[in-house]
């Protein structure tokens, strides 16, 4: 049986399609729980999976500060 690939080379440009994707079929499926849709559980069950995988995205990144001077965030 195939073992799955740990290791991906994407660039910066290729995340941020990845989570622009992400968000817009979060917004759709927002949408659609409120217009009622029949499957609401189900869209439920997505946008959690899809709100998971955003933080955990997000939580990757190394955000850029300062060595020598204070930091000072805003």
């Amino acid at each position: 049986m195939p073992t799955p690939n740990r290791t991906f080379d994407l660039s910066v440009e290729d995340l941020d399609l990845i989570e622009a994707a992400l968000r817009r079929k979060k917004r759709a499926l927002n949408e659609a729980q409120l217009v009622g849709a029949d499957t609401a559980d189900d869209a439920a069950d997505q946008l959690k999976d899809i709100h998971d995988l955003l933080g955990r995205l997000h939580n990757q990144k190394t955000f850029y500060r300062p060595k020598q001077s204070v930091y000072v965030s805003g």
